[in-house]
């Protein structure tokens, strides 16, 4: 995984340059910086949140249920959440005890859905909105 400053979203391909690169309801993954902080605090690391494998990291924000069908637009970008991300066995091979700490209240995060691409950069606004 690498950070990037600045990334192209489209509707085809989901993250330009993702390994994934297909349509459907996981095109874009976001993880929640507060997620990610409380996951690691509980079992006492300090890992990157790329360790996550997700596309976007996003603060002020926490995913639920209730995100299902929403839309998260960052910048000129809009993503339309479909489901949870659900932590995989990758997390337990970097950490032992991840998989299970990401597990509770979606802390693993969101896919999504490209409805609108663009680029995003750090930096960029971004609000959580009914569809």
């Amino acid at each position: 995984m690498a950070e990037f400053r600045a990334l192209n979203v489209t509707v085809d391909t989901g993250v330009e340059g993702d390994f994934r690169r297909k349509l459907g309801h996981r095109q874009v993954t976001v993880l929640s910086e507060e997620a990610w902080k409380v996951a690691c605090a509980n079992l006492k690391i300090d890992l990157p949140w790329t360790t996550q494998r997700a596309n976007l990291l996003v603060s002020d924000i926490t995913f639920s249920p209730g995100s299902v069908g929403r839309v998260l637009e960052i910048g000129e970008v809009i993503l339309e959440i479909t489901m949870e991300t659900a932590p995989c066995d990758r997390m337990e091979k970097a950490h032992t005890g991840l998989r299970e700490a990401l597990t509770p209240n979606w802390m693993g995060g969101v896919s999504c859905r490209v409805i609108l691409g663009g680029l995003i950069s750090v930096g960029d606004t971004f609000q959580l909105r009914d569809y």
